[in-house]
């Protein structure tokens, strides 16, 4: 048996679409092509066509820094991590063909058609800070699958981290590299290495730094972008004296990114302004534009037939461009914001991830395609990118329990007198959509620090309740009320009921217990428990010292505990029943996050620049399962999203994540969460396996088969058989591996033998009801034809009980006399009856 898997922390998406250069497949006129863009520590290929995920490739330990297509087949795919490996991919089934260890971290990968077993890699140089050198690999042909690359040789040092600030010229003859105000062009023929340096004009707001470079396909002509948004054509680089170049200027801001079409006859530039630019023959008077693409341009790619190229926006957006400088279609990723006022909130209807999207919008995001759903205009007024400027922003947002009701919170901070508006939308099923129900201006004289609904799911319509709290040391109370004006749009809208306050006190937090009974709102270091009936308070709870940050009830077997964090370093329990303190830990807790489908609460501490982990019960003050150094950066946000099937776990310390999945936003907006699986599991997605492959043509051999298996299914179905499989058996990663996966790209033998193997073994516990009544079938033969007389015969029973029984589907078992009567009736000759 495999031991279990230890919990890991996967960067499960949200990660930056532009943190490498995409790339267009092959066209394939059956398929079209597809796009492969590096994600965080996963390669992800998109259908050009429907804009879906069709694969994700996970392997990398670390962030994907470059991709590229093998060029001696189009139908593989090399990249390079900061883990130190490169990665040789059949990217049509997600499989890892080869991985290459070099040992030093990568920062950009480029292959060289003229360099059959070789890429080139950017790499830190050993023993100098912030210094870089581009080096050639060669990836030795050895046997097995894990192989070393450790024959390095340097071609260039002093070059730039960046994957734009390298570029490989006419059909590989030279390679150039800018950093600063230096542009290197290395001649690998000749080995020459010549340079070239600006001086650091800043006369007229000019700033002639390097940012970027492109090659020319077919001519002795670099294309490099610079800080001040002029764009230099360099020819004649052969000579260090007698270089010319020509200047091309339309951005009046960093050029981020060049890209020469595929003949080389025109040249495409983007950057901060989101409009991509088309330069005609290199001239500066003929040139066209597409505008509003969004944000800033981080990186530009064209298709290997010319017939598309790609923009990769710095807020995780995809455009997909036509040749003629048409809008395509666009793939949209988790934005990333400055701030995320709103937390992660988890929609009821969709299970998709709620927060703070574009200016003024929620955005919907999707985990499981790493997309986003839908964007909702909230504030619904035009944003306006002028730094210091203070504007309408979102900072609350709330769902009710079965997600018919959003409330939302905007505020313009203003010094004096903040502008507050409550807003509450109703799901309209027609439209699909929420549309607005309720505005109230000023629900508070200062902002809103909490809100939260009842959650209580059979009675929502009927006992609906928003609560508010704010720094004005009030919480309110809002219900819906029946609209009474008859020119009213719709039937009800939302009036405030009741204001509670506690000693002048700030509110700063607020829940409601699972039931809806009891309301708990805290005020600075006193947490107060109201009854949500009546509206009188019953009990308050001030030990620790130390303002509440963060208060929740427990669930389940727990509801009668109510947990709360300090900023003073402690985690309280308190039981309701005894008002008393049940237990404390001295923990400097960020983030409380109660699972909505069990018992347990998982608690983020921050220590020494630390993130920990700690999952407990609270009626039990040990913690289940505690992770230190969770992550790199700091987390700043948690939510639990219910699973659509509980998850099978291997150890009951991970229990917790069996009906929910945990995932945290870090202060770098990375989206990451726990996985239990191993790597072999997650080395293809099974519900992805056959994305692509239902895509392709239907073959005459594929009919025939089908065809076949139809059959096939219908005779069983005829002959009444139940076949019971193994579960494990059938969703075993390895068969699926070795079925699905053309046999020019498996892995070793090696590799796969153990997950096989592992597969096959079936316990005797579970053997199944059809094998078993087989041996008895057997054994009872055996005894007749030594025995013809014998005709008493014990009948056995049968301990094990088969899958179909316990799903409740109960087959006729016969006695073994009844099996004997059969069998002589088969045998008795009929055939007289023919006559008649």
């Amino acid at each position: 048996m495999v031991a279990p898997a230890t919990l890991r922390v996967v960067r499960c998406g949200g990660s930056t679409l532009h943190g490498a250069r995409a790339v267009f497949s092959a066209d394939s006129k059956q398929v079209g092509p597809y796009l492969l863009c590096a994600s965080g520590d996963f390669v992800k290929m998109y259908s050009v066509a429907t804009e879906e995920t069709l694969r994700v490739m996970g392997g990398h330990a670390d962030l994907v820094t470059g991709i590229q297509l093998n060029p001696h087949n189009h139908m593989q795919l090399y990249s390079s991590s900061l883990d130190g490996s490169i990665k040789l991919w059949d990217f049509m089934d997600g499989i890892p063909i080869k991985t290459f260890t070099v040992g030093s971290k990568l920062l950009a990968l480029y292959t060289l058609a003229s360099s059959e077993d070789s890429v080139f890699v950017v790499i830190p140089k050993s023993g100098e800070r912030d210094t870089f050198q581009l080096v050639s690999v060669k990836l030795t042909k050895a046997a097995g699958q894990d192989l070393e690359a450790k024959e390095l040789s340097v071609v260039l040092h002093g070059v730039g981290a960046s994957p734009k600030s390298i570029a490989f010229g006419r059909e590989g003859e030279y390679v150039a590299s800018v950093k600063e105000l230096n542009l290197q062009v290395y001649f690998f023929k000749q080995k020459q290495l010549n340079r070239f340096s600006l001086s650091a004009m800043k006369t007229k707001g000019g700033n002639n730094h390097f940012t970027c470079v492109a090659c020319h396909p077919t001519e002795d002509c670099i294309a490099t972008g610079h800080a001040d948004g002029k764009i230099r054509l360099w020819r004649n680089f052969y000579h260090k004296k007698e270089y010319t170049f020509s200047t091309l200027h339309w951005h009046h801001d960093t050029v981020m990114d060049l890209a020469f079409s595929i003949e080389g006859t025109s040249l495409l530039s983007g950057g901060v302004e989101s409009v991509l630019v088309l330069w005609h023959n290199e001239s500066d008077c003929r040139k066209d534009f597409l505008p509003r693409l969004g944000s800033a341009i981080e990186y530009i790619s064209m298709s290997s037939d010319g017939a598309l190229c790609c923009t990769l926006h710095t807020d995780n957006r995809i455009t997909i461009i036509n040749s003629n400088l048409r809008f395509s279609k666009s793939i949209q990723g988790l934005i990333k914001t400055t701030d995320v006022k709103t937390g992660l909130v988890v929609d009821p209807r969709t299970k998709a991830l709620v927060l703070n999207g574009e200016p003024g919008h929620l955005q919907f995001y999707c985990l499981q395609s790493d997309q986003q759903l839908f964007s909702l205009d909230i504030v619904q007024r035009q944003y306006i990118h002028q730094a210091g400027l203070k504007q309408a922003d979102l900072v609350k947002v709330a769902f009710s329990a079965q997600g018919k009701w959003l409330a939302t919170v905007e505020e313009r901070d203003e010094v004096t007198d903040p502008e507050l508006q409550l807003k509450l939308w109703f799901y309209d099923e027609e439209t699909q959509s929420f549309k607005l129900n309720t505005r109230i201006n000023t629900p508070h004289e200062d902002h809103i620090t909490d809100m939260c609904f009842r959650d209580m799911d059979e009675l929502e319509d009927d006992s609906l309740i928003l609560v508010t709290a704010g720094r004005d040391c009030v919480f309110k109370v809002w219900m819906m009320v029946e609209d009474t004006d008859p020119e009213a749009q719709q039937s009800v809208s939302w009036n405030c009921d009741f204001v509670g306050s506690y000693h002048n006190y700030q509110a700063t937090n607020c829940c409601f217990s699972e039931d809806g009974s009891l309301l708990a709102v805290s005020f600075e270091e006193t947490v107060t428990v109201w009854d949500s009936v009546t509206w009188d308070l019953k009990c308050t709870f001030c030990h620790p010292p130390g303002k509440i940050r963060n208060i929740c009830f427990g669930r389940l077997t727990c509801s009668k505990y109510l947990i709360g964090a300090t900023d003073h370093g402690f985690l309280c329990c308190w039981n309701l029943l005894s008002c008393a303190l049940e237990w404390s830990a001295h923990l400097n807790i960020l983030i409380l996050q109660p699972d909505p489908l069990s018992e347990y609460i998982a608690a983020v501490s921050w220590l020494s620049k630390e993130s920990s982990l700690f999952v407990f019960k609270p009626n039990e003050p040990r913690p289940i399962y505690i992770q230190r150094n969770l992550c790199k950066e700091k987390i700043q946000l948690a939510a639990f999203v219910p699973r659509d099937e509980p998850e099978t776990v291997g150890s009951e310390k991970y229990l917790w994540l069996r009906r929910s999945q945990l995932f945290f936003l870090t202060d770098t907006q990375e989206l990451m969460t726990l996985s239990a699986k191993s790597l072999e599991e997650r080395l293809t997605p099974s519900s992805k396996q056959l994305a692509v492959e239902e895509s392709l043509p239907v073959t005459p051999f594929s009919l025939l088969l089908g065809k076949h298996r139809r059959q096939q299914s219908q005779e069983d179905i005829d002959l009444g058989k139940r076949v019971v499989r193994n579960k494990h058996e059938q969703d075993s990663p390895a068969v699926k591996e070795l079925l699905h996966t053309p046999a020019h790209v498996l892995p070793s033998a090696s590799f796969l033998c153990p997950i096989f193997v592992d597969s096959l073994l079936i316990s005797k516990e579970n053997k199944s009801a059809e094998v078993a009544a087989d041996e008895v079938e057997m054994e009872s033969e055996k005894a007749e034809d030594e025995s013809d007389e014998e005709r008493d015969v014990t009948e056995m029973e049968q301990e094990d009980t088969s899958p179909m029984e316990l799903l409740g589907e109960m087959t006729c078992k016969l006695s073994k006399s009844q099996e004997k009567e059969l069998r002589k009736i088969r045998k008795m000759d009929y055939s007289w009856i023919s006559a008649f």
